[in-house]
């Protein structure tokens, strides 16, 4: 019995693929974002990634279940004042007179690998946020597709992005 479920879900998998194929093509569309320290003191760059969990909890509402580049770029412009909100209580809250800003902007990065997604060097749009000058070491991660805003804290609240999965949990 176990055999004949295990060569049906097999089954079931292969159709699957056959009729939603992956897309493979290197024009995936990424919205970035940066989060840039002060400077590279030690305490600059504790801060930041202070700044960086909140304001990632914050918008996990908004970005977890977005389905395009262009959504994901609307929702992140329509925010910018919470995202320095979010900013700026983290930073006077641990002692910092510098504020934050927020901004999207098309900006060269190099090449980056995070986990295992790895991104060419090239132009890319990003959610830029300069704690005071900006001109400290960063925090990055990726907005769109929902890679740093797809699970709380709590784990039983993943938000799971891939739509094979999504189709083998309906049929099984």
């Amino acid at each position: 019995m176990k055999y004949i479920i295990g060569i049906l879900s097999a089954l079931v998998i292969v159709v699957i693929l056959i009729l939603c194929p992956i897309n493979t093509s290197s024009e995936v569309e990424y919205l970035r974002i940066h989060i840039r320290a002060n400077s590279n003191l030690e305490q600059d760059q504790n801060v930041k990634y202070k700044v960086k969990d909140a304001i990632v909890e914050a918008l996990i509402p908004f970005l977890s279940e977005v389905e395009t580049f262009n959504e994901a770029k609307r929702i992140v412009a329509q925010n910018f004042a919470f995202i320095e909100e979010t900013a700026n209580f983290v930073l006077y809250k641990n002692g910092f007179n510098y504020g934050a800003t927020a901004k999207l902007s098309n900006e060269y990065f190099p090449t980056r690998t995070y986990e295992n997604i790895t991104l060419e060097e090239g132009y890319y749009d990003a959610l830029i946020v300069e704690l005071g000058s900006g001109t400290g070491d960063n925090w990055w991660c990726i907005v769109f597709p929902a890679f740093c805003f797809t699970e709380t804290k709590k784990s039983d609240n993943i938000v799971y992005i891939s739509r094979i999965w999504e189709i083998i949990q309906s049929v099984l």
